[in-house]
């Protein structure tokens, strides 16, 4: 098992990440007597809902469940109330622990629901997808979408642990692992060129779900982000750093309707209208945009934009982003490989033309 720690300046938090860990009782901060409520979907339930209450049981905890829908869709205030209502119904009160056990959508909303609940409970972080083990389950940002911006309801707030049990990912459909792999790639390319080429030698083997390399990899990606975290918790600088490509990707879930692009799969064409813009703006080479692609290709994700957009779809969501400060629209854009930062009103001809770039064309 190998551990990461989130070092923020009140408190630490552990990331555990192994095989077997749903079962293993010293993962969890938990004792005899205390309630938890489990936040899950009917399909990650039929796999790991039981074997995750039965060690809660074995620990000595009372235990609860709640299924929400299953998908981007369903990262609403609807879905949010369901869990007040089970928390309500079964008397939980601000000693209870609510587990998110789920892919990001399920983190973010059970998240959320953990901030908000009598004004704050203790929530443990358990993801089941690749995206949610290397990103979304870190860091401590919760949200739920509404239907004219992505995540813009919601809260910072961290978890008392993460259980990261690599397992998971062999009931994950491919569509879901390659999906994984754009956040895993935006690491090497924002902060860590090492960590890219490591990527380009074995990312192979990750698309194949090799264990060894899966938890060399996400104990990585989780180090880096816990890193940027320890020294940004609520977005302030380097934090940003992590969107690289989101603003472009968040304008492409608005518009189509949230889950018909996974979100990683709209980050990875994000992120080549990204490296796109890059260099068109003199700072990363033709080279490097290609390598990019070409290892965003093996991950079998997309590298254009979908064939129903046009580049004047982008702007009015990209408008809308969080990041979007005093009316001027802030990307995230590449200096060279391994080296990011945010640049503040870029010319929106030019990012228009990146985008068309990454159009297709018949």
């Amino acid at each position: 098992m190998l551990c990461v720690n989130v070092e923020l300046k009140e408190r630490r938090y552990p990331i555990y990440i192994g095989e077997g860990l749903l079962k293993d009782e010293t993962c969890y901060p938990l004792k005899k007597g205390d309630k938890v409520m489990i936040v899950t979907n009917p399909t990650v339930a039929q796999y790991y809902l039981e074997p995750v209450t039965e060690t809660l049981e074995k620990i000595g905890c009372q235990v609860e469940s709640v299924l929400l829908p299953d998908g981007e869709k369903y990262k609403t205030l609807e879905s949010l109330n369901l869990i007040f209502t089970a928390l309500l119904k079964h008397n939980h009160g601000r000693d209870t622990t609510i587990v998110a056990l789920g892919g990001g959508v399920i983190g973010d909303v059970a998240g959320f629901a953990a901030a908000s609940y009598q004004r704050g409970v203790r929530f443990i972080q358990i993801p089941t997808t690749l995206l949610a083990q290397v990103d979304s389950s870190v860091g401590g940002k919760t949200a739920v979408n509404h239907e004219l911006g992505k995540n813009m309801i919601g809260a910072f707030y961290q978890p008392s642990t993460v259980i990261i049990d690599t397992l998971t990912l062999n009931t994950l459909p491919k569509r879901e692992v390659n999906a994984g792999l754009a956040e895993v790639i935006k690491y090497g390319a924002i902060l860590d060129y090492a960590f890219f080429e490591w990527l380009e030698a074995h990312i192979d083997e990750l698309v194949a779900l090799n264990q060894h390399s899966l938890q060399h990899c996400i104990a990585r990606c989780c180090q880096i982000k816990a890193d940027v975290v320890a020294r940004d918790e609520t977005e302030k600088g380097d934090r940003a750093l992590l969107n690289l490509g989101h603003t472009f990707g968040h304008a492409i879930e608005t518009h189509l309707g949230y889950g018909n692009w996974l979100h990683g799969e709209a980050v990875a064409a994000g992120t080549m209208m990204a490296a796109v813009l890059s260099e068109q703006l003199g700072d990363l080479s033709f080279e490097d945009v290609a390598r990019l692609e070409k290892l965003l290709a093996r991950a079998n994700l997309p590298t254009v934009s979908p064939d129903t957009m046009q580049p004047d779809d982008y702007l009015p969501h990209m408008m809308r982003d969080k990041k979007v400060l005093a009316g001027k629209l802030r990307l995230v854009l590449l200096k060279a490989l391994g080296q990011a930062h945010v640049a503040t009103d870029t010319d929106k001809s030019l990012v228009l033309n990146a985008i068309e770039r990454c159009t297709q064309h018949d």
